[in-house]
């Protein structure tokens, strides 16, 4: 089988720079990272310098996500090597139990870090993360409760309790983990679209008046958001036909509402002129745009 460098015509300079850049972005794409990091820890480790040590955990981490236990156990060989008694290392160790759901050897490498410092929040998350892979939604719940007790400007972790909220279809309390991680973020375009789709799902008046702004902000913050837009439809279109919502309002809203459908409307035609799925769902658009002429009249 070819070689990556010899398929792409790249160096290994080149490699190493593209999982770096792949980190920095936090970027989990596993299948492209063991692809290219295997061949450089195998063919050119050892002109990796120290940079040969995060490409380890890099390719672990990736190669447990897709079960490559043998890639997985020969990068945490070289790390249990140069670092012997590393709480990082050992949190990788534990990270490889939960792969083969060995939970409870996980839980006692874990258990064993926090013994030696109990402000590691990295085991701490994944012990919360075992509870979640175990369907014990309620004690992860609780656990990162407390976990955000000490650690309240954890935004990850504002985040994963804002989603095991919505799993258990707690909005009031997911929607405000996410006001929460809006007051740290307010520029991050996700989490205002994030804070309207829940919002939308609570329902009622004042809520969907609430997320038709929010998802004006998150176009706002990125006027490529299709889902925003696709929301500020949908939220103005019902406060608009929302029979407690007085005169004004509902005359705002259609208004919000049909420019959010032209705007679509318009994004289609640019995407795919010709291709008969966009065909269909610029059929899908015009039909909203008809809904809200027949509602206005």
């Amino acid at each position: 089988m070819a070689s990556v460098a010899d398929m792409f015509d790249v160096t290994w300079e080149e490699m190493r720079d593209k999982l770096r850049k792949w980190r920095d972005e936090n970027n989990r794409n596993s299948e492209q990272i063991v692809d290219v990091g295997e061949e450089l820890i195998n063919d050119y480790a050892s002109k990796l310098g120290d940079d040969i040590w995060i490409i380890y955990e890099q390719v672990m981490i990736a190669a447990l996500d897709l079960s490559r236990d043998n890639l997985a156990m020969q990068c945490l060989h070289e790390l249990r090597k140069q670092f012997p008694g590393s709480h990082r290392v050992k949190r990788l160790t534990g990270m490889r139990f939960e792969s083969l759901e060995r939970y409870e050897d996980a839980n006692k490498m874990y258990d064993g870090i926090l013994q030696e410092d109990p402000t590691n929040t990295a085991a701490r998350k994944r012990k919360i993360a075992i509870l979640k892979a175990l369907g014990k939604t309620t004690e992860a719940i609780r656990e990162l409760n407390e976990y955000l007790e000490q650690f309240v400007g954890d935004q990850e972790a504002w985040h994963e309790l804002a989603e095991l909220y919505i799993n258990e279809h707690d909005y009031a309390k997911a929607a405000f983990c996410l006001e929460e991680l809006m007051m740290t973020n307010p520029h991050n375009h996700l989490y205002c679209q994030h804070y309207a789709e829940v919002k939308y799902t609570q329902g009622g008046l004042e809520n969907l008046e609430i997320s038709r702004k929010y998802f004006s902000q998150a176009l706002k913050l990125n006027n490529r958001n299709m889902r925003a837009l696709f929301g500020l439809y949908m939220a103005a279109s019902h406060t608009a036909s929302n029979p407690k919502a007085n005169a004004k309002i509902k005359k705002d809203n259609m208004r919000y509402a049909t420019w959010a459908a032209l705007q679509i409307n318009k994004a289609y035609q640019l995407a795919g002129r010709g291709k008969k799925e966009n065909k269909n769902s610029l059929k899908v658009v015009e039909d909203m745009l008809e809904a809200l002429q027949i509602t206005q009249s």
